[in-house]
C-alpha cells in the first residue's frame, strides 16, 4: 500500500531544549510539497555539529530534529520535482544547490542561496514537515536525518549508485566531502606540499585524505588525544604531534619540525585559539591556512594583521568548497572505484534507537565517526 501523499508515523529522536537528552519520539511526517522530496533514511552518522545543537552553541528553534550526514531512498516526491524519482537512493544534503542563484552560477561558489543561514527551522514555505503529539518540530539545516522519514528540497538531494553501501556512502553528507574538498578544492593542496592538519576527527581525518590525494609528502596530524594517531597515520599522517607535549607555541614546534614552516594548515576543530595556531603555522609569505571547524556562535576571532600582511592566505569552506549536487555523485562513484576508503573513518556502527550512546562516545573521544542504522 503505497505512502505517497499521506502523513507517515515514525520514530524520531526529537531534542525538546538544549542539554537535555534525546527522546525517541513517533513523529508525524507530513508529504513532500512542490519541489520537495521525502526520504526514508537507511544510516546517518553523528556530528559535531549536531552536539552544538545540544550545547548551545548552534543557533536552532526548539524542538528540532538534527542530523545532517545520511543516505536513504526517495519514498515519495512533490509537484514539480524531476531530478529524483521514488526508489532512488539519494543523500540528503545540508548545503543545497539550485544551480540558479549568483553562488551556484559562480565556478567558486558554493553557498546556495536556499542554504539555512537563518536557521528557522522551517521549510521553504514558512512551514514545518514534522509534528509530536500535536506539537510543531523544527528542521535542521532543512534535512533533519535523525528520523525515519525526513522531507528535503529537491535542490538538497543527490542522487548516488544504488551499490554504493549505506552506513559508509552517509559521509558524503559531510565528514568526507567537507574534508577532502577543504584539502583538494579549497586549499589547492600540491603535490610534494607539507601540510598540518589541527584536529583529528572525522572531518580532519577526511582532510588528511584530501591531502594525500593531492600528492602532499608530509601531512603533519595534531590533536591532544594520542589515541587519535593510529587512525590518522592509517589514512595518510607520515606523523603526528600533542601540544601536551610542548612548553613552546604549537607554530614553533612546527617550525622547527619543517626548517622553516609547513605550507598548508587546516584547523578541522573550532577552537579559537587553534585557528591563531594554525594561521602563525603556515608560511608567512605564500602558506595557505583553511579553517573548517565551526566555531561557536556569535564568536569573534581576533589576530595581528601582521600575520597577513607578508603574503599568508586565510580562507573558509562550508561542505569543503564542494558544490553539492555535483560533486557528491562523482565521490559515490570513486568510492564504488575503491579510490578512496571510507572504512577508516568509522569507529562504531549502532542501531539508531542507542544515538545517545553515540553522542557519549563522541564527547568521551572515543569515537571517530558513529553511524546509526534504522
Amino acid at each position: 500500500m503505497t505512502t505517497a501523499g499521506k502523513v507517515i508515523k515514525c520514530k524520531a529522536a526529537v531534542l525538546w531544549e538544549q542539554k537535555k537528552p534525546f527522546s525517541i519520539e513517533e513523529v508525524e511526517v507530513a508529504p513532500p510539497k512542490a519541489k520537495e522530496v521525502r526520504i526514508k533514511i537507511l544510516a546517518t552518522g553523528i556530528c559535531r555539529t549536531d552536539d552544538h545543537v545540544v550545547e548551545g552553541m548552534w543557533p536552532s528553534k526548539f524542538p528540532v530534529i538534527v542530523g545532517h550526514e545520511a543516505v536513504g531512498i526517495v519514498e515519495s516526491i512533490g509537484e514539480g520535482v524531476t531530478t529524483v524519482k521514488p526508489g532512488d537512493k539519494v543523500i540528503p544534503l545540508f548545503l543545497p544547490q539550485c544551480r540558479e542563484c549568483k553562488y551556484c552560477r559562480n565556478p567558486d561558489g558554493n553557498l546556495c542561496i536556499m542554504t539555512d543561514l537563518k536557521a528557522d527551522g522551517v521549510m521553504s514555505d514558512g512551514t514545518s514537515r514534522f509534528t509530536c503529539k500535536g506539537e510543531t518540530i523544527y528542521h535542521f539545516m532543512n534535512i533533519s536525518t535523525f528520523t525515519e522519514y525526513t522531507v528535503a528540497s529537491e535542490f538538497a538531494v543527490a542522487k548516488i549508485d544504488d551499490a554504493a553501501p549505506s552506513e559508509k556512502i552517509c559521509l558524503l553528507g559531510c565528514a568526507f566531502s567537507t574534508g577532502y574538498g577543504a584539502a583538494v578544492k579549497t586549499g589547492k593542496v600540491t603535490p610534494g606540499s607539507t601540510c598540518a592538519v589541527f584536529g583529528l576527527g572525522g572531518v580532519g581525518l577526511s582532510v588528511i585524505m584530501g591531502c594525500k590525494l593531492a600528492g602532499a609528502s608530509r601531512i603533519i596530524g595534531i590533536d591532544l588525544n594520542k589515541g587519535k594517531f593510529e587512525k590518522a597515520m592509517a589514512v595518510g599522517a607520515t606523523e603526528c604531534i600533542s601540544p601536551k607535549d610542548f612548553t613552546k607555541p604549537i607554530s614553533e614546534v612546527l617550525s622547527e619540525m619543517t626548517g622553516d614552516s609547513v605550507d598548508y594548515t587546516f584547523e578541522v576543530i573550532g577552537h579559537l585559539e587553534t585557528m591563531i595556531d594554525a594561521i602563525e603555522s603556515c608560511n608567512k609569505n605564500y602558506g595557505t591556512c583553511v579553517l573548517v571547524g565551526i566555531p561557536p556562535s556569535g564568536k569573534k576571532l581576533s589576530c595581528d594583521p601582521m600575520l597577513l600582511l607578508f603574503g599568508r592566505t586565510l580562507k573558509g569552506c562550508i561542505f569543503g568548497g564542494c558544490k553539492s549536487r555535483d560533486v557528491v555523485p562523482k565521490l559515490a562513484t570513486d568510492f564504488l572505484a575503491k579510490k578512496f576508503d571510507l572504512d577508516q573513518l568509522i569507529s562504531h556502527v549502532l542501531p539508531f534507537k542507542n544515538i545517545q550512546e553515540g553522542f557519549e562516545l563522541l564527547n568521551s573521544g572515543k569515537s571517530i565517526r558513529t553511524i546509526l542504522t534504522f
